[in-house]
């Protein structure tokens, strides 16, 4: 791990370069982005924005480290799906473990992928890379997924796998971010869940589940 002029940094550096990460992880979660600045990041932090300018060029490189590190999280999203049916009680099982599976990890990260949603809302391929590694995790198995029962004849053979995939984790990444505001329609968050495997597993089967 080197610093911005390229010196190696050393355990203390190391350490305090992931102090001054984990103080802004904090402060996105409370501040928006925009409004966060160097000299508070480094306050929080307990050193000096000298210190801050040794390991990041400015706070956006700062977050695109922590955001390249939850990406990297997130491709372990495909383990949800990995060697899983989707063919009677075991479909439906797989399609409840998936929702709470992208649900739960949207939550635990939702500070910076509000940030990373932003970057590529505004056209910034550097987050729009991000979010679509995060996305793709889970696209291209549920595409391989339709894909398999499809060759089976259990799914008509017009459906588009791809299609089908895409607009699934489309849906649940809209949902994941979405999830304080189903409060003030009424839904529980006990019910959220449910309701969204039911759509995930209508769209990857065409059949309701079996429970």
């Amino acid at each position: 791990m080197r610093t911005v002029d390229g010196r190696v940094a050393g355990r203390r550096g190391q350490a305090t370069r992931q102090k001054l990460l984990d103080c802004l992880s904090e402060m996105l979660s409370s501040s928006p982005y925009r409004d966060v600045k160097v000299i508070d990041v480094a306050r929080k932090a307990g050193t000096s924005p000298a210190t801050f300018y040794q390991y990041f060029p400015d706070v956006e490189g700062a977050v695109l480290e922590i955001a390249e590190q939850m990406a990297s999280d997130g491709a372990g999203l495909a383990e949800l799906l990995e060697g899983r049916s989707w063919v009677g009680k075991a479909g439906w099982q797989t399609a409840q473990e998936l929702v709470d599976g992208f649900l739960d990890f949207w939550k635990r990260n939702d500070a910076i992928l509000r940030v990373v949603d932003l970057g590529a809302a505004e056209g910034d391929k550097r987050f729009y890379k991000l979010r679509m590694k995060i996305l793709n995790s889970v696209n291209s198995s549920l595409a391989d997924a339709v894909a398999e029962l499809q060759a089976k004849g259990r799914i008509d053979k017009d459906v588009s796998p791809a299609a089908v995939a895409g607009s699934l984790v489309t849906m649940l990444a809209a949902v994941a971010s979405h999830q304080k505001g189903f409060t003030s329609w009424g839904v529980k968050q006990a019910e959220l869940k449910p309701n969204l495997a039911l759509l995930v597993h209508l769209g990857v089967t065409g059949k309701k589940p079996t429970k």
